[in-house]
């Protein structure tokens, strides 16, 4: 494991987490930025796995890459039932979601700006 360089920026890290999700075949990839508008993290980004198995898969890669990479550890929530998984990095918080469950939670609709168009990647 490398050691975390001590200027990681934020901007850094989402643009590694968005290389782990190109990488890994993550579809629809939409990041938001929540700075000055939430305390919890400089960035939220948003994205699909076709199934079960490929979105636990995406979560468990990008988690790996960071800590091997960066020596950042991440909480991890919902890997085991592999429908919606939340990664937290600290700075950046992901959620991977197989299609159908990402539809009915519809998470970009409550963080992105009024009228905004969706920022993909």
């Amino acid at each position: 494991m490398t050691q975390a360089p001590l200027d990681l920026t934020s901007e850094a890290l989402l643009e590694r987490i968005l290389g782990s999700l190109t990488e890994d075949k993550a579809e629809d990839i939409v990041t938001i930025d929540l700075r000055g508008r939430s305390a919890m993290a400089d960035y939220m980004v948003v994205c699909s796995g076709r199934s079960s198995r490929q979105v636990a898969a995406i979560a468990d890669k990008l988690t790996e890459r960071l800590k091997h990479e960066f020596g950042r550890l991440s909480k991890v929530e919902g890997k085991d039932q592999g429908d919606w998984v939340l990664i937290d990095t600290g700075d950046v918080i992901v959620h991977v979601f197989r299609p159908e469950v990402r539809e009915f939670y519809q998470l970009e609709k409550m963080w992105m700006p009024a009228g905004g168009a969706r920022a993909k990647n």
